[in-house]
This record gives C-alpha cells, sequence and structure tokens, in this order.
C-alpha cells in the first residue's frame, strides 16, 4: 500500500543519467569545449558555471515556488538565494574600493530572506538586481587583471576575492539542489 505524501515526487529532465539536470548535449554549461587556458580565465569559468546552474534551478517556476520556504525552519527561498546574491555581489565591490561603502540593495533584516515574498514584480527585480549587480562586479574586477594585487582597506587579494565569490555561488547552488527537490521534486547537477 502506497502512502499518500505532500511531498513531491523525484524527477529529471535528463534521460542519459538520471541524476543529472539536463542531458549533456542540452546542458548549457561548458559548452565551449577545452577548459580555459590560465589562472584568471579559469576562475572565471568557474564562475560563470556556478551562476548558470543557479538560473538553471530556479528557471520554470512561479513567483510562489521560487518564494517557498522549502526547509522549516529555514527562511532560505530560491529567491532569497537570487536577492541574497545580488547583495554580496555588491558587497565585494566594496572590498575592492577604498570609499564609503555603497549601501545596502535590501532591509537589513533580509539578510534571514524574510522579505523575499511570492510577488513577479519582486521577482523580476531580483533577477534585475542580480544581473545589474554581477556585471558592475566584473567591470570593477576587470580593472584589476592581476590576481596578485591587493586592493581595498583589507588589502584583499584580487585572487582571494575571486575564489570567495566561486565558493559562495557553489555553497548556494548546493542549496538550491535541495530547495528546488522541495518545491517539485526536481533533481540534478
Amino acid at each position: 500500500m502506497q502512502r499518500m505524501s505532500d511531498q513531491p515526487a523525484r524527477w529529471t529532465q535528463a534521460t542519459v543519467y538520471p541524476d543529472m539536470w539536463a542531458d549533456p548535449d542540452d546542458d548549457p554549461r561548458g559548452k565551449d569545449g577545452a577548459s580555459p587556458d590560465g589562472e584568471l580565465a579559469t576562475l572565471q569559468d568557474f564562475l560563470t558555471g556556478y551562476r548558470m546552474t543557479l538560473r538553471m534551478k530556479c528557471e520554470g517556476l512561479d513567483a510562489e515556488q521560487l518564494a517557498r520556504r522549502s526547509v522549516p525552519p529555514s527562511t532560505m527561498s530560491l529567491l532569497g538565494l537570487v536577492r541574497h546574491l545580488a547583495e554580496v555581489e555588491r558587497d565585494w565591490r566594496n572590498w575592492i574600493s577604498d570609499g564609503d561603502p555603497l549601501p545596502k540593495l535590501y532591509d537589513r533584516r533580509d539578510a534571514d530572506f524574510e522579505e523575499a515574498v511570492a510577488d513577479q514584480a519582486m521577482v523580476d527585480a531580483a533577477y534585475s538586481d542580480l544581473e545589474r549587480e554581477q556585471a558592475a562586479t566584473d567591470a570593477a574586477l576587470a580593472e584589476h587583471p592581476d590576481l596578485g594585487e591587493r586592493v581595498g582597506k583589507d588589502n584583499t587579494s584580487i585572487r582571494e576575492l575571486m575564489v570567495h565569490r566561486i565558493e559562495e555561488y557553489a555553497r548556494h547552488c548546493g542549496h538550491a539542489d535541495l530547495l528546488r527537490e522541495c518545491v517539485d521534486g526536481r533533481v540534478g547537477q
């Protein structure tokens, strides 16, 4: 006898490998073929891949699903992650600068994802904020191609900042894996 559950059934669109998000030929990540040459290009490639993975984990969901807090008592949601990463991208520019810090995008309380609510206008704004902040941080870092260069008030190396960015996205992509599975059962890398 099968029990009824409010938990979604696990599923994937992949047909080749059942633990993948998409079949290799349909996966937009790593489509360029050979891995990049050089340390900076490799770091940028990994960052691009994780950014794309986060977007893929959110695709096809409506505002309610994106804002759903899937693992109580946590307030984390996919929408909250998008907003958090927009805020973090902005903050990384503060690491580069010697000037006054940029103001926060969202309320200080939102560090706990509380204000990520099921509203399409908020979803649209979050994606817009993320794209804008990523582009601004990328542009600021492009002015510092030497990974050993130290910048900002804390004398942080560009290499450390790049690795931290990758770590931040990778960690939150792991959260996004679990959040997405709780929302609709979709699994995959």
